[in-house]
C-alpha cells in the first residue's frame, strides 16, 4: 500500500482534523484494534503505544487455533498442528525480514530484547586489554546500561572506566551525528562494540543508523542496535547498513502483547560462520538431527540468526506476534511512515498554538532524525499537568523528572486524537 506525504499546511480547527482522517487511507485499520475506554464508554486518545501497543483483534482466534491444537493433539501438535509448533519460527523468516531491511534467515524471533541482547554479546563482544570498551547514549533505556554493564564485569573489567556514554552538547537535549562520528574516530581503536538505540526511549531521537554503522566499522568496532522503539516505527535497512546484529521487542509498536516474544537480526556475513562463540540450545541445532537428541551431542549451529536459538519457541507468545506482523506486512512501512509524518508534524503544529511557555519539545524537528513519538519537557507542575491528562481520558506516560512522551501512532490513532490531545494539554 502507497501513501503520499500530504504537503498542505495545518490548520487548529477540529474540522480540519475531521477532513484529514475522512482522506486518510489507512483509517480502516483502527478498526482491527481493540481501542480503551472510559468509564463512560466513550474511547480514550491512547498515545502510549510506544509502552505497550494496543491489541489487534485478529489475536484472539490466533491464539485460540494454538490452544485447540494443543487440547485436540497434545504433542502431535508439533507437526500436524494448523501451525506446526516445531517449524512455527519460520513463519516470520519473510515477514520479520522485511520489517527491518534484512534478508531472509537474518532474523529470528526469540526471546526477549535483553535476554538477545545478551546472546548478542557472548558472540560480537570479545573485548583484548587494548579494545574493550562498549559506547551506549546518554539516557539510554536502563535494561540496556544494566546488560552492558554486566558483560564488561563480567570480562573483569571496570564497568565504569569501559563504558563510553555519548552526551548531548551542553543545552542541548539531543545527539549530534557528527559528534559520535568524531569520537568513533578518536578513540575506535579502543572500542570493542558500539550498542545503541535506533531511536532513544526517552526524546524520540532515532539516529542515522547507516552512518553510524559505517564509521564504527570503519574503525574496526562491532555494532549492535536496540531497535525496540525504532522497529515499527521507522524504516529500517539493516542488511544493507551492514550492522553486525540487532535486537528488539515486540510490544511497543508491534503490538504484540505484554512481554511478547522479541526479535533478533544477525547479518548473513556472520550467521553464515558456525565457528563464532554463541551459546548453545537445542533449537538452534541443525533441525535435521534435532530429534536425534543424545546421539547428537555435538552442537552444529543453523546457518542464519536461527542458529542463536537456545530453546523452542513459546507458541502461545508467538502467536500474537503473527497477528501483529501480519498487519505490518499488509500495510508497508512506507505507507506507515507517511502517516506518521504527518501524525507527528500536525502533534508539532498544535502544541506550537499553545499560549505561554510552560513546556518545549526535546525531539528532533527534522522527521528523518525522529519517529513518531513528541517529548515534551514540562517546566511548570509537570505531574500535575500529566495527571490532568489522564482526567480527560488521554494515556500517554510520563518519565521522569518532567518528560511527557506522546506517540500518535499511525496503525489506529487518528488526527482527531492529535486534536483532542492538544486541546486537553491546553487546559491542564
Amino acid at each position: 500500500m502507497d501513501q503520499t506525504r500530504t504537503q498542505q499546511p495545518f490548520q487548529t480547527g477540529e474540522s480540519f482534523a475531521r477532513e484529514m482522517d475522512a482522506a486518510d487511507p489507512l483509517a480502516m485499520y483502527r478498526e482491527r484494534f481493540h481501542i480503551p475506554t472510559r468509564a463512560d464508554g466513550s474511547e480514550v486518545v491512547y498515545f502510549a503505544g510506544n509502552s505497550l501497543g494496543l491489541q489487534p483483534k485478529s489475536v484472539r482466534p490466533i491464539v485460540e487455533q494454538e490452544l485447540e491444537d494443543w487440547g485436540r493433539l497434545a504433542v502431535d501438535g508439533h507437526f500436524h498442528g494448523k501451525t506446526p509448533w516445531f517449524s512455527y519460527h519460520q513463519i516470520f523468516r519473510e515477514s520479520g525480514a522485511r520489517l527491518v531491511g534484512a534478508l531472509p534467515g537474518e532474523v529470528v524471533m526469540m526471546n526477549s530484547l535483553t535476554v538477545n541482547l545478551h546472546l548478542m554479546m557472548v558472540t560480537f563482544y570479545r573485548p583484548t586489554p587494548e579494545r574493550h570498551k562498549i559506547v551506549i547514549e546518554n539516557s539510554a533505556f536502563p535494561s540496556d546500561t544494566y546488560a552492558v554493564k554486566s558483560q564488561l564485569g563480567s570480562h573483569g573489567y571496570d564497568p565504569e572506566a569501559g563504558l563510553i556514554v555519548v552526551k548531548p552538547r551542553e543545552g542541548e537535549h539531543t545527539l549530534r551525528t557528527e559528534d559520535i562520528e568524531q569520537l568513533l574516530d578518536d578513540r575506535g581503536s579502543e572500542i570493542a562494540l558500539v550498542m545503541l538505540a535506533g531511536v532513544n526511549f526517552l526524546t524520540g531521537q532515532a539516529f542515522d543508523m547507516q552512518r553510524i554503522t559505517a564509521a564504527a566499522r570503519k574503525k574496526g568496532c562491532a555494532v549492535g542496535w536496540d531497535l525496540a522503539h525504532a522497529v515499527g516505527n521507522v524504516p529500517l535497512s539493516l542488511h544493507d547498513w551492514d550492522a553486525d546484529f540487532a535486537v528488539w521487542c515486540s510490544y511497543k509498536y508491534l503490538n504484540a502483547g505484554p512481554g511478547a516474544v522479541a526479535g533478533c537480526f544477525v547479518h548473513e556475513r556472520h550467521g553464515k560462520n558456525p565457528d563464532l562463540p554463541r551459546f548453545a540450545g537445542w533449537w538452534g541445532n541443525d533441525p535435521e538431527t534435532r530429534f536425534r537428541m543424545h546421539l547428537e551431542p555435538e552442537f552444529i549451529p543453523r546457518a542464519g540468526a536461527d542458529g542463536w536459538q537456545i530453546s523452542n519457541p513459546p507458541i502461545l507468545a508467538l502467536a500474537p506476534v503473527k497477528a501483529s506482523i501480519d498487519i505490518f506486512d499488509e500495510v508497508g512501512m512506507p505507507a506507515l511512515r507517511a502517516k506518521s509524518e504527518n501524525l507527528t508534524a500536525y502533534l508539532e503544529f498544535l502544541l506550537g498554538q499553545q499560549p505561554g511557555d510552560f513546556f518545549q519539545i526535546i525531539t528532533p524537528r527534522e522527521p528523518a532524525a525522529r519517529g513518531c513519538q513528541l517529548s515534551i519537557l514540562v517546566h511548570d507542575a509537570p505531574k500535575k499537568r500529566f495527571a490532568a491528562l489522564e482526567e480527560q481520558g488521554v494515556i500517554c506516560d510520563f518519565r521522569e523528572p518532567n518528560v511527557i512522551r506522546v506517540a500518535p501512532v499511525p496503525l489506529y490513532n487518528t488526527f482527531s486524537d492529535v486534536h483532542r490531545f492538544a486541546v486537553a494539554i491546553g487546559a491542564t
